[in-house]
C-alpha cells in the first residue's frame, strides 16, 4: 500500500506532463498557458541535480573522516 501512495500520485503528475507536451507540439494554436506552464516546470524540474538530495544523518560517534592521532597522547 506504501509504494501506491508514493507512486500513483507520480504517475498522474508525469502522465498530465506529457498530455501537455504533446498538446503543445501536436496542436501548437489552441495551447493555453497551463499547457506551457506544466511543460517549463516540469523540464526546469529535470535540470536540478540529484545530488543535492541530502542523506540520512549517521548515528551519534560514527563518522566517515579518520580521526587524527594525538602527539600527546
Amino acid at each position: 500500500m506504501a509504494v501506491a501512495v508514493r507512486w500513483v500520485p507520480a504517475l498522474v503528475v508525469a502522465a498530465l506532463w506529457w498530455w501537455a507536451v504533446l498538446r503543445v507540439v501536436l496542436v501548437p494554436g489552441q495551447t493555453g498557458f497551463v499547457e506551457g506552464a506544466m511543460v517549463a516546470g516540469g523540464w526546469g524540474l529535470s535540470l536540478l541535480p540529484v545530488h543535492v538530495a541530502s542523506e540520512p544523518r549517521a548515528r551519534s560517534g560514527s563518522t566517515r573522516a579518520s580521526r587524527r592521532r594525538r602527539s600527546d597522547g
